[in-house]
């Protein structure tokens, strides 16, 4: 006990910073390290994203204990979920809200009857970059020249409490295409930004030109 009671003495700054970090963590706001390319060209390998966790819901610290229902996702968000069918931390852009009935058609959306707007900004050889407007938010995705499966789905209407999910790379992202729709209490909170960015094919650089920079800017 005299052994605890030395090191709370000489450390109690350090042990109450640690705490009170812990529990901003936990419930405010966070970051995520991307390790997967399913949201470029957005958000690239080796980004720290900053995640606010009280964009949705006030929680119980250290747990998934919702408060208060703060918002409710919308299309377009990027949001960060605890996904049980991928037994894994993902991150997607909402596509689909309740309510919405959405088609995907030759990687082509159409969302209540209207077809989303797209136009190409660059090749990069056996793919492409387009911005997809999204009913008004125009973001950009990435599309591969060849065809596969992954690219067309049969019209579905999103029940309450659940969301659609892409990635930005629409051909290589395992998103409710693969694991279905997104419950709404899988909800970690919202990506906002870039925090830090390391480059994984460049002995870790960072890449000082994506640091602070805002999701809907990239």
């Amino acid at each position: 006990m005299k052994y605890l009671n030395k090191i709370w003495k000489n450390n109690r700054s350090l042990i109450v910073f640690i705490c009170l970090m812990s529990v901003f963590r936990s419930a405010v706001a966070d970051w995520y390290e991307v390790p997967t390319g399913s949201m470029q060209p957005t958000i690239i390998e080796g980004d720290r994203i900053l995640t606010d966790k009280m964009a949705y819901d006030l929680r119980v610290p250290f747990t998934k204990i919702s408060l208060l229902t703060l918002g409710q996702p919308s299309r377009g968000d990027i949001i960060v979920f605890d996904s049980v069918a991928a037994n894994n931390r993902l991150i997607k852009r909402v596509i689909g809200v309740p309510g919405d009935s959405i088609n995907f058609k030759d990687n082509k959306l159409t969302i209540n009857g209207e077809k989303l707007g797209y136009v190409t900004l660059a090749e990069l050889g056996l793919s492409e970059t387009k911005q997809e407007n999204l009913l008004g938010i125009k973001h950009k995705i990435r599309v591969s020249k060849y065809t596969s499966k992954m690219q067309s789905f049969d019209t579905i209407v999103i029940p309450d409490g659940f969301y659609l999910a892409m990635g930005d790379n629409r051909d290589h992202s395992a998103d409710s295409r693969v694991i279905g729709l997104v419950p709404r209490a899988e909800l970690l909170g919202k990506a906002k930004r870039v925090i830090a960015s390391l480059d994984y094919d460049n002995y870790y650089l960072p890449r000082k030109n994506r640091f602070l920079k805002e999701l809907n800017s990239l």
